[in-house]
Order: C-alpha cells, then sequence, then structure tokens
C-alpha cells in the first residue's frame, strides 16, 4: 500500500534556508513541500490555508517568532501538524520554550540531508521521540532545582510511572511492550493515560513536564 506524500511547510525568514530545505526534502518522493513562509504569523497563515503534515519552524522569526506561532498553529486546529523547530544552538532557550508549546521535536540548521529527511518522516509516521538524548538534556538544564510536586505525578500509578520514564529514552510503544512484557495494546493504554494525566500533547512534551516535575530524578 502506498501512503501519500508527507505535506511539508517550511518557516524561516532566509530565504536561502528555505530553498536549501525544499531542495532536500523535494528530491525524495514521498517528501512534498506545499508552502513557505518568512515570519511567524505567515507560517500560520500558510499553515492554517494548506494544512500540512509537518512543519519545519525556526524559532526566531520577526511579526511573531516561532514559539508564538507554533502555540497559534496547535492551539486553533482541530488536526494540527507536526512542528519541528530548525535551529542554530541545541541549547537555545527559545528551543526549549518552543519544545515547552508544544513542538515535537528540534532540529540543528546543521544537520546534514540524511537526517533532516529521517526527521521529518520519524515525526511524521513515529511513535518515538525526535533525538531522545538531546530533548534529555535540554530539558533537565532547564528543569527547576526543587519543583513542586504537580497534581498530575499523584495519579499516575506505578506502571504509568515506569512507562513515562521508558517514554523519556526514546522508545516506541512497541518497545516499551516488550521492555515490560505485556502487549503492543496495554502499553498503547499507559501511554495515553499518561499523555491524559500529564495533560502533555505528545511525548515530547510529557518528558519536558516530568523533568520540569523533578519527575525523572524519582521524585
Amino acid at each position: 500500500m502506498t501512503h501519500p506524500p508527507i505535506r511539508i511547510v517550511l518557516a524561516d525568514d532566509e530565504r536561502m534556508v528555505r530553498t536549501a530545505l525544499r531542495a532536500i526534502l523535494s528530491a525524495e518522493p514521498d517528501l512534498e513541500v506545499v508552502g513557505e513562509a518568512a515570519t511567524g504569523a505567515e507560517a500560520v497563515s500558510v499553515v492554517r490555508e494548506v494544512r500540512p503534515d509537518v512543519v519545519l519552524m525556526d524559532v526566531r522569526m520577526p511579526e511573531a517568532d516561532g514559539i508564538r506561532a507554533t502555540e497559534q498553529i496547535l492551539a486553533t486546529l482541530a488536526d494540527p501538524p507536526r512542528v519541528v523547530v530548525v535551529t542554530t544552538f541545541e541549547n537555545d532557550a527559545y528551543v526549549y520554550d518552543a519544545l515547552r508549546a508544544g513542538a515535537a521535536g528540534f532540529l540543528l540548521k546543521r544537520a546534514d540531508a540524511d537526517t533532516l529527511v529521517r526527521a521529518v518522516r520519524l515525526v511524521a509516521h513515529s511513535d518515538t521521540l525526535l533525538f531522545p538524548s538531546a530533548v534529555r538534556t535540554l530539558a533537565a538544564e532547564h528543569a527547576r532545582a526543587n519543583p513542586a510536586p504537580p497534581a498530575w505525578a499523584a495519579r499516575l500509578t506505578e506502571r504509568e510511572g515506569e512507562v513515562l520514564r521508558l517514554m523519556a529514552t526514546g522508545l516506541t510503544n512497541a518497545e516499551i511492550a516488550a521492555r515490560l512484557g505485556v502487549g503492543p495494546a496495554t502499553a498503547k493504554t499507559h501511554v495515553a493515560a499518561v499523555l491524559a494525566k500529564t495533560g502533555a500533547r505528545d511525548r515530547t512534551q510529557a518528558v519536558i513536564l516530568a523533568y520540569e516535575a523533578g519527575f525523572m530524578n524519582g521524585r
């Protein structure tokens, strides 16, 4: 069965960056660039118009930065695309804020073509984290020293807490199921419960919230 191509919007205020990204992505038969934007405000408008699967979003743009644009896209569309932040520095506070806002992950501008293509396919089709070790490092660096336990922590069962920690390592539902010795459907149910109880939009945001709460340190 042939899947339709992954539809992508490129949002970056530098035309040369957009041109380079378009050239790399358009060379792949399963990827299609369906729109471009040079500002955050334009990104929101283009995404609403063309309804892509994935948005590659620069964090620093005029007329609403990538963080505000991500928030608006995720808050106003019933079935929003997956947003991947494209950044120069992986420890940038802007990147962390974008992940907290609901971005599915981040990608460095210096990444090679193969990494870019794999990242787009991963966020579009997979249930795992994009570059989990980098997300964990970023989350740990920005976590508060002595956070107050959030209300959701008490609502997690022991098994759900274990699932959250496995999610943070980047395991898929199938891999979590194998690790815990349960069926894939059971693992999927646990993951859904974790997302619901933490109030997270996806796995990435759940991991960010867990680090902020001190949960990953055993609290």
